[in-house]
């Protein structure tokens, strides 16, 4: 069976960090995704806020660089959960759950205030700082020499 979802949206609220009883962390978000198509009354499209749930590293990586407004693209698997309220009765919600997070906008389209650092995925494996841009007189011009090429 095939359950894996992708979705692009912008954070509602910024993502609420907490960890279990034995140190994993797990962190809770929601994102507003725009449908594809206008209602055919009003012509405008409607908008559907979904729950998101990270653990460990994507969790620590989402808590450290998302905040609310920030457009991410979330990839993951949808799961239903079910379980009773305080006045017993028996509910069912649905959450995806995001195997990677990955920034949706950059720092340049940037405008409303909060600090973007550009495109990069949050791997499952854990997550490396981005290497320092090698300085420009590192590079030099490669000679085209085409003239033994085949073709």
């Amino acid at each position: 069976m095939l359950n894996h979802i992708v979705l692009m949206g912008r954070l509602t609220r910024d993502p609420e960090l907490r960890r279990t009883g034995s140190g994993v962390a797990v962190a809770t978000f929601s994102i507003a995704v725009d449908r594809d198509f206008a209602n055919s009354s009003t012509g405008e499209r409607e908008t559907d806020f979904i729950d998101i749930v990270a653990w460990r590293n994507t969790a620590e990586f989402v808590s450290k660089y998302f905040a609310k407004g920030r457009m991410a693209v979330v990839s993951g698997r949808l799961q239903i959960r079910s379980w009773t309220d305080k006045e017993g009765n028996k509910r069912r919600s649905a959450e995806v759950i995001a195997d990677n997070v990955y920034f949706g906008d950059s720092k340049r389209e940037n405008t409303d205030g909060y600090s973007g650092y550009g495109a990069a995925p949050a791997p499952a494996a854990g997550y490396s700082a981005p290497a320092a841009p090698a300085p420009v007189s590192d590079f030099s011009m490669i000679e085209d020499d085409d003239s033994q090429l085949p073709f």
